[in-house]
Parts: C-alpha cells; structure tokens; sequence
C-alpha cells in the first residue's frame, strides 16, 4: 500500500513540474514596456456642432402626430458644441494615427495630445465605418516614434497583453490582462472577429492599441461590455484584419472590398441532413444578386460554399470577412456543395463599395386576402401569393409561392419564421399552390428523413433556407 501511494506521489510531482517548466512566467513588471510605448499613444478630443430646434410651444406633440412635422418649422435652431474622447496610436514617424471611426465620426475638429502636453490638429485621411476604423494626420513637420503591428493570428487565449489609452479623459493610462478569447461577434459592425480581453478598458479607450509583450499592436481597442465601466469584458480589432483596411485608407482614402454578390446564411443540422452533407458546415447561399460575380460564375441559391480561395469555411460568419479582404478583380476558386457533390466554380470578385447588393426595398406590405388554408403538418395557415403582393414587394415577376398568415404556438417554425414570410420552395422544388406543399412535405412524414427544407422570402424580401425537422 505505501509503495502505491509513494508511485502516486511521484506522479502527481512530475504532472506539477511538467506545468511549471511549460508554462511562461508572470511578467514581474510591465514599466519598461509601457515606458517604451506611452510616447506612440495618444489621446483625442473633438468638437461636433449639433443643430436643434427648439420647441416654441409649451406641450409636446405624440409622437407620429402630423401636427409634429406641420410646425418643427417654427422652432429656433440652436447650435451647441459637442465633444468628445479617444484614443489612437502613431504608426508612422510623420504623425500617421490610427483610431476608431466612430471617435472621429462627423468631429468638425479633430485634436490629438502626444506626450501628454503636445497638441496637433489632425485631418481624416480615411475612415471605414464597417469595421470602424480611421486613419488621421497630424497636421506637422515634426517627427514622432511608431509602434509596428504583431501577427493576431498568433496571440493565444491567455496570453498577457496590456492597453494604453485615454480612459474618462485620464490620458496615458495603461491596464494589464491576458487575451479571454479569440474570434468573437457581438454584432457591432459588420465584419467581427473581435479579441476579447480583460484588461481593463473604459470609455475613452476607444481606438487605443491593445499590445502583446513584444509591444507589437496586435489589437485595437473598440468596444466593451458594460455601461458603467469595465467589467473585465473588452473588444479589439484583430492588427491583421485592421493592416489591410488601414493599408488602403492610407493609399486610396477608402476601401476596396471584394464582393461575391450573395446572401448567405448558417448551414444548420437539419439542412446538411437534407443535403446529404457530413456535417453542418460552410455557408447556404441563400440568394444571388444580378448581373453579381457569383451570377456570372454559375453559383445558384441553394449551393453550400465549402471553400473560397483556397480556404476552408467552416462557419457562415467566416465567409463575409475572408471575401473582404481577397482583392478585387481576383479570379478565384470557390468550392460548392451542389446535388450532394462538391463542384468548383471560378469568380471574378467585385467590388462591394460599387454595388447595390445590399439595397432592401421599402415596400413590404401585401394585401390581404382571403382562400387562406391550414398546411396540417407545419401547423401554419397560407394563402397563395397575388400578383398585388409581387408588385407592392418589388419580386420577381415570376414569383410563385404560399404568404403565410399564422403560425401557431406549437408549429415547428414559430421560432424560424415571421409572419408574411412568402414559401417559395420546399425540397428545391417551385411552389405553385397549397397542394404542392402539402404533397411534399407528406412525402417527407412519410421517409425516414423527417426534414424538409423550404425556401422562403422573409419580411425584408431576402430569400432564405429553413430546415424544419417534421413530426
């Protein structure tokens, strides 16, 4: 018994060991980094003019009251000033800063302190606001020292990495934490793979670096969790994502994003289920825009893109941000899941600032009407879809399908779908009439399957894919 217990204990010392001798030591000061670092951060205020009237009369009118607009008119404009704090960092000798754009947004005057006590005016050199960065130049001849950027891609969750900003106006502030977590998207802007960190970051800190030991910017400092303060919950911009939108506002003033030219959404279990796919993964092309790069390529809604030049798409959410960053007017292999095989289609990327993919119609609303019927196993009611709905929602003129007009408590899509959601397909076949989805989706209870996949216009006219398990 003691020679079992004496082989355990030397087990257990050995495991301890082998984390010591692995794991990196706890930095016993960060002063002489954040020595080297302070004089490349800086702190910046600006001044906004916001124009408002005032009310002439001693009442308000309820909002949406046709009184209201009828006599703002009389109001006497009134000016006042606006300001506002940030943070940023020099990345050039010349005065080259990089920040947030919603710190610069709309400022009538930018203003950047280097050193705590130096003060230069800056202008825009170029803002992004879809992942809301900005790049700014100090209006000076004077010479200033740059920090580089580090490789994001190589920062590790738990590794130590500190923030120096402007937090509450308190410039020159610097806080310490590890990296909590890689990749997260808390709907922000558009393109997010924010680094979550616990270092302490406040409201002024916007547009602060966020640096590794090495003190390369691998991060900046965007948004946090929590309207009081830091609760140990802060956001940054990925330094490799960032290079490239930095490196084009600097060359051209503006972006030049690639476009594929379609609507995406997440492959679900249900939907690789119904596709024969292994697993759910890649990104369901839900529609494709006209006269697109993907249009012209051959990819068709419904197909599932597995890999875009060259790299692997595991998640729906990769896909927009990997097309971003790949140059426009590349020619580029896109991998599809089509009729339970993969095919390569060859694209031409866009230019996303140039088209109107994005554009959604205004006009949703449909006429009501009556002939509305129960489909029994999706426990919905439909009606067929007029030629009135078509015009008033701006569809394809040979649109056919099912608006649906109620959706019970216990339906399996109450959860997926919104009411005036129009069915245009299911199993990737038209919809012409309430039969044809009653036959399908009987068919369907009727197969070991129990998954039907329907097509659908939602309520902002974007067509999408619904796997709905049956029972």
């Amino acid at each position: 018994m003691r020679k079992i217990k004496i082989i355990f204990l030397t087990i257990v010392l050995s495991f301890t060991f082998s984390l010591n001798v692995s794991s990196k030591p706890v930095p016993a000061s960060f002063a002489d980094l954040a020595e080297k670092l302070m004089p490349s951060v800086v702190n910046i205020s600006t001044t906004t003019t916001v124009v408002s009237n005032t009310n002439p009369f001693p009442f308000q009118f309820p909002p949406g009251s046709p009184f209201e607009d009828m006599f703002k008119e009389f109001g006497t404009p009134q000016e006042r000033q606006s300001a506002a704090l940030g943070s940023g960092f020099i990345i050039d000798e010349k005065g080259i800063v990089v920040t947030n754009n919603h710190v610069i947004q709309d400022a009538d005057d930018i203003i950047v302190r280097v050193n705590g006590d130096q003060e230069f005016k800056a202008k825009v050199l170029g803002a992004d606001p879809l992942m809301d960065i900005a790049v700014l130049q100090l209006e000076t001849d004077e010479k200033f020292i740059p920090v580089g950027f580090g490789d994001s891609d190589k920062a590790r969750i738990g590794d130590w990495v500190i923030a120096i900003g402007n937090p509450f106006g308190l410039g020159g502030t610097v806080t310490a934490g590890i990296i909590s977590a890689r990749n997260r998207s808390i709907g922000l802007s558009r393109y997010e793979d924010f680094i979550q960190t616990d270092a302490s970051i406040n409201s002024g800190n916007s547009g602060g670096p966020l640096f590794d030991m090495k003190g390369n910017v691998i991060g900046i400092n965007t948004a946090i969790l929590g309207r009081n303060g830091s609760i140990g919950i802060g956001f940054s911009i990925p330094s490799n994502s960032a290079q490239i939108v930095i490196k084009q506002l600097i060359e051209f003033g503006e972006t030049k994003r690639g476009w594929l030219g379609v609507r995406i959404q997440d492959v679900t279990k249900e939907i690789a289920e119904v596709e024969k796919l292994d697993k759910a993964r890649g990104a369901l092309v839900a529609s494709v825009a006209e006269n697109s790069p993907s249009e012209k390529a051959g990819i068709q809604a419904g197909d599932i893109i597995l890999e875009f030049n060259g790299e692997t798409i595991n998640q729906m959410k990769e896909l927009p941000a990997i097309v971003a960053r790949t140059e426009v007017g590349k020619k580029v292999e896109v991998k599809v899941w089509r009729d339970k095989k993969e095919i390569i289609k060859n694209v031409i990327l866009g230019r996303l600032e140039t088209s109107d993919d994005f554009k959604i119609s205004k006009n949703q609303k449909t006429q009501p009407q009556n002939n509305e019927e129960i489909i029994e196993s999706l426990r919905i009611v439909v009606r067929p879809l007029t030629k009135e709905d078509i015009k008033n929602r701006n569809l394809p003129n040979q649109t056919t399908g099912l608006v649906i007009t109620k959706i019970a408590n216990n339906s399996p899509l109450v959860n997926s779908i919104e009411l005036n959601s129009i069915i245009i397909e299911a199993q990737k076949k038209k919809i012409r009439s309430v039969n044809d989805l009653r036959d399908i989706t009987k068919e369907v209870l009727n197969s070991n399957q129990k998954t039907v996949l329907l097509a659908i216009y939602n309520n902002q006219n974007q067509r999408r894919y619904i796997g709905v398990k049956l029972d």
